[in-house]
Order: C-alpha cells, then sequence, then structure tokens
C-alpha cells in the first residue's frame, strides 16, 4: 500500500477554498506574527500571569487589526471574513491576545464608531487604531452579568455635567486603558459614557489570582463621584440595545477566535502523536488515537464551514444576533471538548507550559462563559425557535 501523505485538520475539509485571496493574505500575515513574535514568550507571560499589553497594543496596531473591520478614522475597513480569520489566528497564540484586540476594536472602538459623536471618533479612534491609546468597556459588575439590565451603575445630572457612581468587573484591558466605555443607569434610560481612565474618581485595580486568561490584564473599574462633560455621552446609544450590539460584535469574533485556540491544540496533538512511541510505535498508530483525532477534526471543520457562512452572512449585512448566539455556543463548546480530548492523547505532558494544550483549555473555560454564558446563549435560540423568551 502506498504511504498516505498527512493532512492537516482543516485542509481535509478544504476551507481555504472558501476564503477570496485577499482574506487569505490577512489571514497569514497575523498568522506569522503571532507565530513569530508571540508564541516564544506565551507559557512565561502565562506562568507569570503578566502580559506586555501597551508593547503588544502597538505592535498589534502597526499590524493593522485593531479596529480592522471598521472603516475610517485610521481603521483598515477589512472584510468580516477577514477580521474574523485573524481572531481565529490571535486566538491560536491565546485567548487573552484575541481578547486584547475584540475589546479594543469590537467593544471600545465599535462603540465609540457606532454611537460616538464625532469629535469622540476624532479624538479616540485613530490613537485607537494605532494601539497608542488603549481602551476598555464597561459593562458587567459583580452582581450583573448575564443580566446587565439590572446594573447598580448610576449616572445622575449636576449641572451641565454627570457624575457617576458603580463599579464594573472582570473588564479586559482595564488597568491599562486610557480610555473606558462605561454604561450606568440615568432616570431615563441606560446610556454610554466615554470616560478618560485619568479622571478623578476613576480607578481600575487589577485582578490577579487568576486560573484562565493568566496572560490578559483583567481588572475591576471603580467609578467614585466621576465628573464627566455633556460631551462624554454617547450621543445615539440609548437603553440596552447599544451595548448589546457592540458584545455581539465581539462574539462574532469568537466565533472564529475558539477554533484557533482548538486548531492549536489539535495540531500540536497530532504532531505529538506522531512522535511518540508506546509500545514500539507510534501513538498515532493506533485505532483509539485516530478514532479521537478523527472525531475531533470533524468537530473543528464543521464549526469552520459554520464559521464561514456566517462571516458571509455578515458582509452581506444579514447576521442576526440569533445566529452569533449559534456560532458563539456550538464553537466554544467543540473547542473546549477538543482541548480536554487532546489533553488526554498527550497524558502527563499535556499539563505542563511545554505544549499549549492546558493553556487552551483553562482560557476556553472563561470564553465559554464571558459575553454570553452557553445557557444565554441557548435562550437566545430557544427564542428564535418558539417565540418565547424564557429568561426569566
Amino acid at each position: 500500500m502506498a504511504p498516505v501523505t498527512p493532512q492537516s485538520p482543516l485542509g481535509l475539509f478544504g476551507t481555504d477554498s472558501l476564503i477570496g485571496e485577499e482574506d487569505r493574505a490577512i489571514r497569514d500575515t497575523v498568522r506569522r506574527f503571532v507565530e513569530d513574535k508571540v508564541k516564544p514568550k506565551l507559557a512565561d507571560w502565562y506562568e507569570a500571569g503578566s502580559v506586555p499589553a501597551r508593547d503588544l497594543a502597538k505592535e498589534l496596531g502597526s499590524l493593522g487589526v485593531l479596529g480592522m473591520h471598521l472603516t475610517g478614522y485610521g481603521c483598515a475597513g477589512t472584510s468580516a471574513t477577514a477580521y474574523g480569520l485573524a481572531c481565529m489566528e490571535l486566538e491560536a497564540g491565546d485567548s487573552g491576545l484575541r481578547s486584547l484586540v475584540s475589546v479594543q476594536g469590537s467593544l471600545a472602538m465599535f462603540a465609540i464608531w457606532r454611537y460616538g459623536s464625532e469629535e469622540q471618533k476624532q479624538r479616540w479612534l485613530p490613537a485607537m487604531a494605532a494601539g497608542e491609546a488603549i481602551g476598555c468597556f464597561g459593562l458587567t459588575e459583580p452582581d450583573f452579568g448575564s443580566n446587565p439590565a439590572g446594573m447598580r451603575t448610576r449616572a445622575r445630572r449636576d449641572g451641565s455635567d454627570w457624575v457617576l457612581d458603580g463599579t464594573k468587573m472582570w473588564i479586559t484591558n482595564g488597568s491599562v486603558a486610557d480610555v473606558a466605555v462605561v454604561w450606568a443607569q440615568t432616570d431615563e434610560r441606560i446610556r454610554g459614557f466615554v470616560v478618560p481612565t485619568d479622571t478623578p474618581g476613576f480607578s481600575a485595580p487589577e485582578i490577579k489570582k487568576k486560573m484562565s486568561l493568566r496572560a490578559s490584564v483583567t481588572s475591576e473599574l471603580v467609578l467614585e463621584g466621576v465628573r464627566l462633560p455633556e460631551s462624554a455621552v454617547l450621543p445615539d446609544a440609548a437603553g440596552l440595545s447599544g451595548p448589546l450590539s457592540c458584545l455581539n460584535e465581539a462574539r462574532y469574533g469568537i466565533v472564529f477566535g475558539a477554533l484557533g485556540a482548538a486548531r492549536d491544540c489539535l495540531e500540536t496533538t497530532i504532531a505529538y502523536a506522531g512522535e511518540r512511541e508506546i509500545f514500539d510505535k507510534p501513538l498515532a498508530a493506533y485505532q483509539l488515537s485516530q478514532a479521537k483525532l478523527a472525531d475531533m477534526s470533524l468537530e473543528l471543520g464543521k464549526g469552520m464551514l459554520l464559521a464561514l457562512h456566517l462571516a458571509g452572512l455578515k458582509d452581506a449585512g444579514s447576521l442576526r444576533p440569533e445566529q452569533v448566539s449559534l456560532g458563539k455556543l456550538n464553537n466554544v463548546r467543540e473547542a473546549i471538548g477538543i482541548a480536554r480530548e487532546c489533553r488526554t492523547v498527550l497524558g502527563a505532558a499535556g499539563i505542563t507550559l511545554e505544549y499549549p494544550v492546558m493553556r487552551h483549555a483553562n482560557n476556553l473555560e472563561s470564553v465559554l462563559t464571558y459575553e454570553g454564558t452557553s445557557e444565554v446563549h441557548q435562550l437566545v435560540i430557544g427564542q428564535a425557535l418558539t417565540g418565547e423568551a424564557a429568561f426569566r
């Protein structure tokens, strides 16, 4: 029998044939950056629980991925497909790296780009696209995650100013941010505020002792009598639709990003199984090993086909929120399953930072529940199917 040439998991599905040349070129550029500049340092960053976020932001700005799917103000204006593929490559490095880019571009920048005044856009977006300014997004609170409408952070009028008081929790980029988009209850509706982080009364203590997303800055935001002018209000956002639309942008990136983590686990595992000998032959030559690799590749490929389909809908301007929920629910759930299964193939080696598998698995525990838990996305899909809201 002639030898069979091994194929990559996604090569088996031929998904590159579904991606345009320009989008592939962008993907490959991001992949080279992650392979050359980031992956060699990730184990050390993760072990130390510290990451040079400001230096990374400038490099990512030079690469053109910060707010890359937005137009104008120094943003690249790429397709949604290209942005998704970039997220995939970034998360093949680490979920924390993709989180930095997602929060910067799809939450903080998108909020200002979509709902901000021209003055706010001119002040912040070019610097954020270049990585010279870092943004964060303050919605989640200690007691209000899946139910943001219950938030306790309040903004009250005081003459011509607004005064903000409250606490936000689990905020990526918070401690290194130059600007925070903060959502607060007012006497009328929830409103968004563009808050320079050097404003008196604003602080962002970093959250430590994490077991997940250790190569990422996670913070609390504390607002104590933060006084802002009227010009700090996002003029075109009122109610929860504003922050939820921003979350939808970031969730779209996760649809692709989670697959990047899964792909990195699977490629690592295939290589390991080919080199590891047990009972005088490679681990990859055993039927049980091949069954695991086949099943994982199947789920990765199906997830990629779903992601590319959703990207096509987004590029056509017809992607609906419940369809993003389909992608986030499926792809993160399958990615974490792949990471866990890969760990079993690597055995004891799988728990070390010499290999990325346990790091990805730990990170995906956070990705599974942030920006909408699996249960919330199940209910979003359930409501779309039945017309009944089952959130309460």
